[in-house]
């Protein structure tokens, strides 16, 4: 047998195990809640700049830009913009590609840091809210020039937000691509953790897109990608779309 088909196939059996492994599901979820109280995330950056994201989360979404090699990454939410970096850099390897990213509110410092990281080349940011129809609009000109695309959605996570998000810009994502919903991790964390946020258990990313799932049969969650993470911010958040 070729080696490297074998290499793969065998990782293929692995990551499938692990569905089934009670004692590594148990260890998986007692950590997203204590690194979840801790901050965890707020702990890296990429290329300079705060990412806060999980890294196992980043490393999936190296791999699926790799895979798919996009035209387009469109992100809703920038906050200090390490994700905008992250993506930009995986598409500068690649050789192709633009990353534009969406904020109601992108801070001044925030803004200046991004447009003077060598990264910014392959970014474009829109000011203003991702559920606005001018919003939409400008996001619709850039979808319209690009052939593949990727759509993550990381900005409020109230279910209505994230709903009308996905209503928006998931029929953005090309066939064979992933529309990735973050933070649907919220829904299996303790409610008392977000005394602050208007999101919560019931009212958050997940219940969002298992709403949006149940009328379009043309996504499908990558339980293959769940599986392999095992500690994400995004469980069942990976969205392929088949058709």
């Amino acid at each position: 047998m070729d080696p490297i088909q074998e290499f793969k196939d065998e990782k293929k059996v692995r990551i499938a195990s692990y569905a089934q492994n009670q004692e590594l599901q148990n260890a998986s979820k007692d950590f997203l809640i204590s690194s979840n109280k801790e901050q965890y995330s707020y702990n890296f950056t990429w290329m300079g700049r705060p990412i806060i994201q999980y890294p196992q989360d980043m490393l999936a979404m190296q791999e699926l830009i790799w895979d798919i090699q996009p035209d387009l990454i469109i992100e809703t939410g920038i906050a200090h913009g390490g994700s905008l970096i992250f993506y930009a850099s995986i598409m500068e390897l690649i050789g192709k590609g633009k990353v534009l990213g969406i904020d109601i509110d992108i801070r001044p410092h925030n803004r200046k840091e991004i447009e003077q990281h060598p990264m910014f080349k392959r970014i474009e940011m829109i000011q203003g809210s991702s559920t606005s129809q001018e919003t939409y609009e400008q996001v619709k000109a850039h979808a319209d020039r690009a052939t593949t695309i990727m759509v993550c959605l990381d900005s409020n996570h109230t279910h209505d937000h994230v709903l009308k998000e996905l209503e928006l810009y998931a029929p953005f994502t090309s066939v064979g691509s992933y529309c990735v919903v973050f933070d649907t991790v919220v829904e299996l964390l303790p409610d008392d953790m977000f005394p602050n946020r208007p999101w919560s258990v019931g009212d958050n990313p997940m219940t969002a897109m298992d709403a949006y799932l149940n009328d379009h049969p043309e996504f499908e969650i990558d339980q293959q990608i769940d599986n392999k993470l095992l500690v994400s911010v995004a469980p069942r958040g990976y969205l392929k779309r088949l058709r």
